[in-house]
This record gives C-alpha cells, sequence and structure tokens, in this order.
C-alpha cells in the first residue's frame, strides 16, 4: 500500500511509518494543485498538515485513494463533502496540541499580567525603565474561561495552581465535572462584569465570532485583559483596538487574527497588545505527538480496519448503513433542532427509537442525534464517531432506548435534552416510505414540520391575524414562506408555528419579528 506525505512531518512520525510492513511511503511536499492531481493516483492514503489543500478537484483525481490523515484538529483544507462523496475517510489529530496550545495560552496570561514583552523590548533599546511596566498578580484574580474542552481546561487546571479563582462558560459542562475541575459555571455576563483575565476557547461558530465586541466590552470591568489562542474572529480587531486605546482594556493577547497574517497594523503595534504568528500548536511535542498519532491512525486505518478520529465515516458495514441512513439524517436532524431550542447547561440527552425504528441496532443514529446537538458548540471536533464521546466527557449523560410500541405512526425517534432550566424535546418520523421525514412532536406540540433549510421557530399568542403578520413582514423583506405548520393546546392559549423558509433571515428581520406584539419567542434554525 502506498502513503503519500505532502507536507513536513516530523523525524519521529516518519520513523514510525517507515518501519510498518506493507507500505510505501512517499514524501513529496510543496506540491501545487495540478502536480498533487498528477501525484495521487495510485495511492492509498494521503497525509497533510495545513499547507496542502486536498480540493475537490484533487480528491476526483485520486483513483486509489482510501483515506485522508490531517496532522492537526482543523481539516479547513481538506474538502470533506467530496471526500465522504467518493467513500474516502478524513481523520485528524485532535489531542495532540492540546498541551501545546493550554501552555501557550498561560504564557501569554503571565506575559499580559507583568508587561514582559515590553519591558524586555525597552531594555534592548537601552533602558532601565522600572515604573512603566508595573503588573499584576494572579493570586487571587478572577479567570473566565470561555469554551471548557480539552485546551480551556488545561488553562483552568493551571489557574487554580496559581489559586487565581476561575469562572467557567460553557453550556455543555455539567455541575459535576465544573465540581471535578474546581472550576464556578457562570454565565458570559458574568464573566464579562466581574472577570480580570478573559480567555476564549471555542471554535469559531456564527455564536461565536465578535464574541469579544463593543457591547461585550462595555460590560467589563476597567483594566480587564483579554487572551485569544483559539480562532482568529472571536475578537473583533477594531473594537478591540478602540477599547486599549480608551484605557477599558488594560491590555490584549492575541495568537490567532481574523485574516493571517493580521492586517490591522494599528492593533499589532499597539503597546498594550502581545502578538505572536499562529505559535499556539508550535512546539517540538506538538508536532511529534500529531506526526505520530496520525501515522499510527493511518496504519490502524490500512492495515486492521480500525477507525479512529474519522470526521466523516460512521463504522457499520454498507448494507446496513443503507437500512439506517434516513434514521441517522433525521436523528442529526433533530439534535440539531433541539440544541437550537434548548436553553441551560445540559446535563443528559434521551433517545428513544419506536415501532420500525427499533428493529435495527440504533447506535448510529444515537450517536448522530448527539452529534446533531453538540454541531453547534463543536463544529470542527464532533462527528459522529465520537459525539457520544465527547459529551460524556463533559459529564452530559446519554441513555439510548428502543420501544416496539407503535403510537400514531409506524416509526418514529422521540429525544430530549435536560438542562439546569427545563426538559425540551423532539419527536420526527417518516412519511412515504422513510423518504420524507417529519417533525410531528415539539415539547408537547403536534405539528408537521419538514426538517430542512431554514426554519423559524416562533412562539406566539394564538390571537387573530398573527399568522398574516408574520407573512406580511416577511413579504415586506423579500424572504419567501416555503411551509408552515401551527401547534397549540387549545384555542387562545400559546401557540407554535414552525416557518419553512427559502432563505435565512437577516438578524433585523428576526428583531422586526421579535417586536410584534403576538409573538413571545422567535428563532432562526438551520438544518
Amino acid at each position: 500500500m502506498k502513503i503519500l506525505v505532502s507536507d513536513p512531518l516530523s523525524e519521529t512520525g516518519m520513523a514510525f511509518l517507515n518501519s510498518q510492513k506493507g507500505f510505501e511511503v512517499v514524501v513529496k511536499t510543496g506540491l501545487s494543485e495540478e502536480a498533487l492531481c498528477k501525484e495521487i493516483r495510485g495511492y492509498d492514503a494521503l497525509l497533510v498538515r495545513s499547507g496542502t489543500t486536498v480540493t475537490a478537484k484533487v480528491i476526483e483525481a485520486a483513483d486509489s485513494l482510501r483515506l485522508i490523515g490531517r496532522a492537526g484538529v482543523g481539516v479547513d483544507n481538506v474538502d470533506v463533502q467530496a471526500a465522504t462523496k467518493r467513500g474516502i475517510i478524513v481523520m485528524n489529530t485532535p489531542d495532540g496540541n492540546t498541551i501545546s496550545t493550554a501552555e501557550h495560552s498561560f504564557a501569554m496570561l503571565l506575559a499580559l499580567s507583568r508587561n514582559i514583552p515590553q519591558a524586555v523590548s525597552s531594555m534592548r533599546k537601552g533602558e532601565w525603565d522600572r515604573k512603566s511596566f508595573k503588573g499584576v498578580e494572579l493570586h487571587g484574580k478572577i479567570l473566565g474561561v470561555i469554551g471548557m474542552g480539552r485546551i480551556g481546561t488545561e488553562v483552568a487546571k493551571r489557574a487554580r495552581a496559581f489559586n487565581m479563582v476561575v469562572y467557567a462558560y460553557d453550556p455543555f459542562l455539567s455541575e459535576e465535572m465544573a465540581k471535578k475541575f474546581g472550576v464556578e459555571l457562570a454565565g458570559k455576563e458574568k464573566i464579562f462584569k466581574e472577570a480580570d483575565f478573559i480567555t476564549v476557547h471555542t471554535p469559531l461558530t456564527d455564536d461565536t465570532r465578535d464574541l469579544i465586541n463593543n457591547k461585550s466590552i462595555t460590560l467589563m470591568k476597567k483594566g480587564v485583559r483579554i487572551i485569544n489562542c483559539a480562532r482568529g474572529g472571536i475578537v473583533n480587531e477594531n473594537d478591540l483596538l478602540a477599547a486599549l486605546e480608551s484605557g477599558k482594556i488594560a491590555g490584549a493577547a492575541l495568537d490567532v487574527f481574523e485574516t493571517e497574517p493580521p492586517s490591522n497594523p494599528a492593533l499589532i503595534a499597539h503597546p498594550k497588545l502581545i502578538a505572536t504568528p499562529h505559535l499556539g500548536a508550535s512546539t517540538t511535542e506538538a508536532q511529534e505527538k500529531v506526526a505520530i498519532d496520525v501515522a499510527k491512525q493511518v496504519v490502524d486505518a490500512l492495515h486492521h480496519g480500525i477507525i479512529n478520529n474519522a470526521v466523516n465515516a460512521p463504522s457499520a458495514d454498507s448494507e446496513l448503513l443503507k437500512v439506517l441512513k434516513p434514521y441517522i439524517v433525521l436523528s442529526e436532524k433533530l439534535g440539531k433542532f433541539l440544541s437550537a431550542i434548548a436553553s441551560g447547561r445540559m446535563q443528559k440527552i434521551n433517545i428513544l427509537f419506536g415501532g420500525k425504528a427499533a428493529k435495527n441496532d440504533v447506535s448510529l443514529p444515537s450517536a448522530a442525534f448527539v452529534e446533531g446537538v453538540l454541531k453547534k458548540a463543536f463544529p470542527e471536533q464532533v462527528n459522529i464517531v465520537n459525539a457520544v464521546h465527547l459529551a460524556t466527557e463533559r459529564g452530559i449523560r446519554v441513555e439510548q432506548a428502543k420501544s416496539d410500541t407503535v403510537r400514531d405512526y409506524a416509526d418514529y425517534i422521540s429525544a430530549s435534552v435536560e438542562t439546569n432550566e427545563g426538559t425540551f424535546s423532539v419527536s420526527g418520523t417518516f412519511f412515504s416510505n422513510r423518504n420524507e421525514p417529519r417533525i410531528i412532536d415539539v415539547n408537547g406540540y403536534y405539528i408537521n414540520a419538514q426538517p430542512y433549510g431554514t426554519l423559524l421557530y416562533v412562539i406566539n399568542k394564538d390571537l387573530p391575524g398573527i399568522i398574516g403578520e408574520m407573512g406580511v413582514l416577511l413579504g415586506k423583506h423579500g424572504i419567501n414562506i416555503a411551509d408552515m405548520t401551527v401547534g397549540r393546546h387549545r384555542p387562545g392559549d400559546i401557540a407554535l408555528t414552525l416557518i419553512n423558509l427559502d432563505q435565512p433571515v437577516s438578524d433585523n428581520v428576526l428583531t422586526e419579528l421579535r417586536s410584534l406584539e403576538k409573538i413571545i419567542e422567535a428563532k432562526q434554525i438551520i438544518l
């Protein structure tokens, strides 16, 4: 079997690959897309880091490729959808960078608290300035950690060793796990208002983009310090610069930027900013770990059929997958839907497969539901293979059950999530012999909605004219309604309205919709 390594890997990783019998390992780095298209023929596996972009064109040119291994976490340089269509497994190495990135984050925190880079720069100019660089102690200070995944957890551990008080925000971290880590669960607003230092460790999503902006900075205490070693775009750089200029933020440390290299020279040159060129994973140990991890994963996959850290490959034989596919697709959509409407810290996930759905092994559809629940918070990390593990790791219990009982539908999936604010539920089924999935129940409201595309989730007063008001408002903005369903318990009570739209709506339209007198709640859900 042939393996192509198109980006530099550590000597240890290469040595492991070359020591394995039955493999021909070829190293060719710096290939253009055209050159890679010509080279890729005949290879069973392709190993990359961030330098190689594996496009749909490259994947189409591959005639023998079975898997793509990414030495690192992000797979945005791989066209995963194109690989999936060709049946090519894409795997990453999510654990190898954890310690290095956590240590870099904490190094930034220390440097920020004592103005170390600025003092070094002053000394190199021949100055002896002991007054300008007076810092602050970490002891007793409040550190707000936004995102308690692997890296955020490691940062919190180090902060506790410095006797810092750690506030942690993560909707998927249970109180039990928070106690285990010695942190206090807190909302984002509390962190913004009370923390002396704030460090972010989340992926970049619609919810986390510009998380640190004028609005959140206004809530913060004067003299707060900000660290971002996660993803560029979580901190709004223009708003950060303004806050540094005004003195609202005493200092900031960034390892990642909205564009890389950064295109904001005024921010980079600011004396209160510490900037490093995306060095979070740039340690000898991290490079070795990810190289060894990806090498071992490739060998396990090609030699033994063991798939680890796949971002697109469920483990089941092809015939069973054909049977399970409709359930997997519906389960993931139900999970995404429930994640969008639930509020509070998640504690438990329940999934029940009933009727015909209960006749098969439902572990994959169950995992797909959990993946859907977690997808919004962890888009780069979670997949059908690791979803249940990620939930369990955060102290979220996952319970799966089957029932032969046939209710109103011969085939159904019922699920709920329990949070510290309540229980939220959804059920789905199929029409036309599993060809048409439907959402049939949301929090006890009986409905009939198509789980695809853009959905408006509206809680409204069941009063005359409300449907017309919503339709007029959407029409005014050129937004077409594809389908609509309304559920209520009794006339004149509170109703649930789900509206399928032909395109997403803007935040301004949502705000206008929420301002209608008869609207209690309105959310946009993308499935």
